[in-house]
């Protein structure tokens, strides 16, 4: 019987080749495939709100939210769609001199934003669906309730949260490359992003979608009005999610997931393992 799984230099020297591909892609594939992943992770966010927002205790609501959010990076890996947390690991072929810092920021940038308008396209359309009118309301309350509570975050949780978040999204990337099957890749993948939904972390392509959704859902009188009645927001609360509390939470988290993935994952992976595939 043949080896089941790549070993770690294998996996790493994989991610290298990945990410000079990457780097080559055509500015129109990166934002088809970067909008792609963002209504993905959209999706994801989406469905686990719907599962969890009748869901009084906390550790429950998250322990839900964490079995069914993974099923967006699923999607984005199986699909070969373009997200800007994994591509963070796009480092190792710049550590590799394989890419050069022009191509890799080329390629995060332009995923970041294509990412922005698949997550806040499928925010638009959850929101027209009549999706959030579910429990008499109470999906669009969970739903601002959700988004003020990413908004008020101070910069330095942000960070710190976006920095842990990556972590384990980038080892759900690796985890993922060293399966050789589809089971095993949605196993691999299944496993960190439940532990980071479930631990709270925060996520700037979740959040493109999250905070969006907030912002459109406290839009609405009638949402707004629940939310009060369920966890009472006021409606100035609500007011301030059309502020720039929104944009400064997403920046924090970005920098915090960049952190995380660049040089927590992607530089120490790179530097441990190099070695190996050296010798290859």
């Amino acid at each position: 019987m043949g080896q089941q799984i790549y070993t770690p230099a294998e996996v790493l020297e994989n991610n290298i080749n990945g990410g000079v591909t990457k780097s080559k892609l055509t500015i129109a594939k990166m934002i088809m495939l970067g909008i792609f992943a963002g209504a993905f992770i959209a999706f994801g966010g989406a469905a686990s709100s719907v599962a969890a927002h009748g869901i009084s205790d906390v550790g429950l609501a998250r322990l839900v939210t964490g079995a069914v959010f993974p099923v967006g990076l699923m999607m984005v890996v199986l699909t070969g769609s373009e997200l800007f947390t994994g591509n963070n690991l796009m480092i190792m072929a710049f550590l590799d001199k394989k890419i050069t810092v022009k191509r890799m920021f080329c390629n995060l940038i332009t995923v970041y934003f294509s990412n922005l308008i698949g997550a806040v396209l499928i925010s638009v359309l959850v929101f027209y669906s009549g999706q959030l009118d579910y429990s008499q309301g109470g999906l669009g309350a969970y739903t601002i309730k959700v988004a003020l509570a990413k908004a008020v975050m101070s910069p330095d949780r942000a960070i710190v949260s976006g920095i842990l978040c990556n972590i384990l999204v980038c080892l759900a990337i690796l985890m993922s490359g060293a399966a050789k099957d589809v089971c095993g890749k949605i196993l691999a993948v299944f496993f960190p992003i439940s532990a980071f939904v479930i631990c709270g972390f925060e996520h700037c392509v979740a959040n493109m979608f999250y905070l969006p959704a907030g912002m459109i859902a406290a839009s609405s009188p009638d949402y707004v009005k629940k939310a009060e009645e369920l966890y009472n927001i006021t409606a100035a609360q609500c007011a301030g999610l059309c502020s720039g509390m929104p944009v400064r939470n997403l920046i924090c988290v970005t920098v915090g997931n960049m952190i995380g993935g660049m040089l927590c994952i992607g530089t120490v992976y790179y530097f441990a393992h190099r070695r190996s595939i050296s010798s290859r």
